[in-house]
């Protein structure tokens, strides 16, 4: 696999040339990944609610073809694109969804942090108040609180095309996270977004970017 960091890019270019890689792509294309950053931009999925964009404040609005409901991408956040042939690879949609996340969870352990997997809500999360902690939280639901002390620290959506994937997973290093009070992010409202910087892990977005993809390419390996 071959892993391009782009660094900060245009979203609306970025998407054009994943859907003309998809396109173009023939049963011999090697895979490759992708790892960005992009100026402040809201993502809509086809499952998305215009109701879930509460207020986004000047920021644009994206329709996208992807997987999932509206999320923010904004500067210090690693947004990896695979762009994989999984009938090459010999997996289904479900087991790339489970190494994604996986992927994440392994970044994560690296800075101390655990991720944990909720059902029926893809993505990464961990414990506000212990990032470490191995158990999730238990117990009732607060309704002010659905996810019971859990942040959102990666967002998941993908799109298959021929059996061949673009778009993918973007891990919160060190943002401005006000924007996610714009939107009801993936489409829950109550959901607490989270960054490495708010977990008490303090690095910068090319180290994470690094360590990400070598663990991305790992997952995406026969």
């Amino acid at each position: 696999m071959l892993i391009k960091t782009l660094g900060r890019v245009d979203y609306a270019a970025t998407l054009d040339a994943m859907r003309a890689f998809t396109d173009a792509r023939g049963p011999d294309t090697p895979d490759e990944l992708w790892l960005c950053e992009f100026d402040p931009v809201y993502t809509q999925g086809l499952a998305g609610q215009a109701d879930n964009v509460l207020d986004p404040q000047g920021i644009p609005v994206v329709q996208t073809n992807r997987g999932g409901q509206v999320t923010y991408h904004g500067p210090g956040q690693v947004v990896a694109y695979p762009l994989v042939d999984l009938k090459r690879l010999g997996i289904f949609v479900k087991e790339y969804v489970f190494r994604l996340e996986t992927a994440v969870i392994q970044t994560l352990d690296g800075f101390g942090v655990t991720g944990h997997r909720v059902t029926g809500a893809p993505g990464i999360y961990v414990r506000r108040d212990v990032p470490g902690a191995h158990a999730a939280l238990t117990g009732p639901a607060d309704p002010a609180d659905p996810f019971r002390g859990l942040g959102k620290v990666a967002a998941l959506g993908i799109k298959i095309s021929r059996h061949c994937t673009y778009h993918g997973v973007a891990l919160n290093v060190a943002m401005d996270l006000k924007p996610f009070l714009g939107i009801h992010p993936c489409g829950y409202a109550g959901l607490q977004t989270v960054d490495l910087g708010t977990l008490g892990v303090f690095t910068d977005w090319a180290t994470v970017a690094q360590r990400f993809g070598e663990r991305l390419a790992a997952q995406l390996q026969p």
